[in-house]
């Protein structure tokens, strides 16, 4: 759990509350329906805080600083950049700044994330190697 920064952002569909669905209570009683998502942030906040982590809630804008945006994701500024010279990741030039879009900066990451986790898939089904260079039976 600790070290893993987890950007959440919600859709319009996502900001809808549900009848009957999960709710905040407080101690005087008054309940306060909550879209299922924030929900499930709250849970993450709440195991986190249990098992004596500390927590960061960082209100982000949804268009960032590509620095900003690198940062809130944890990848090195430069790497980032790099996706968005590419034409990887959309982004919008003003005088001194480039701005990205946390949507696509998050939709990328999770690309990103994906393709490694594959690539590595891949490697781990690879036949063994011996000493010699030959494959080896399994």
């Amino acid at each position: 759990m600790p070290g893993q920064p987890q950007v959440v952002l919600l859709g319009n569909s996502d900001r809808r509350v549900v009848s009957g669905g999960p709710a905040l209570v407080g101690a005087d009683g008054i309940r306060r329906d909550l879209p299922p998502k924030v929900y499930e942030v709250l849970e993450l906040v709440e195991a986190a805080l249990l098992e004596g982590y500390a927590v960061q809630v960082t209100p982000l804008r949804t268009e960032l600083p590509i620095d900003e945006a690198a940062d809130a994701i944890e990848m090195p500024r430069e790497e980032l950049r790099l996706y968005a010279g590419r034409g990887d990741l959309p982004f919008r030039s003003s005088e001194y700044v480039d701005w990205v879009q946390l949507a696509d900066v998050l939709a990328l990451n999770a690309r990103i994330n994906t393709e490694r986790e594959q690539a590595l898939q891949e490697l781990a089904d690879e036949e063994p190697w011996d000493d010699n260079g030959s494959t080896t039976d399994r």
